[in-house]
């Protein structure tokens, strides 16, 4: 791990962030940080801030941005905002508003070269 972000107690359930957060994982940081700006959907928006302060915070450690890939993408459930709302014959039925965590952790392909076993 070179660099890491958090976005925390974000308002959008996390099995929407999933869809969006699986197709960038693996990729380079900076292409998906444009191909981030033309996908429709709402999770995106958030995944692009998170994914700008990650390669923020490799930046400030001196990594080159071209070279750095997403190693992880994680969206966690954060607690959950529980409301009630009218039903019929005087019930009331429950609202959960889901938040979620998103983390995102960037690598550098440097670190990752094997070494041969010595004997």
């Amino acid at each position: 791990m070179v660099a890491k972000a958090e976005g925390k107690y974000i308002r959008i359930s996390p099995t929407k962030v999933r869809l969006v957060s699986i197709l960038f994982k693996g990729r380079n940081a900076k292409q998906a940080l444009v191909e981030l700006n033309h996908f429709n959907k709402k999770a995106a928006g958030h995944l692009k801030k998170v994914l700008h302060s990650a390669l923020a915070n490799a930046k400030i450690k001196g990594y080159d941005e071209d070279k750095l890939f997403i190693s992880k993408m994680i969206a966690n459930s954060g607690p959950t905002l529980k409301r009630y709302r009218a039903a019929s014959f005087g019930r009331a039925t429950p609202v959960r508003k889901r938040t979620s965590h998103i983390v995102v952790e960037l690598d550098s392909p440097e670190k990752l070269v094997k070494k041969g076993k010595t004997k």
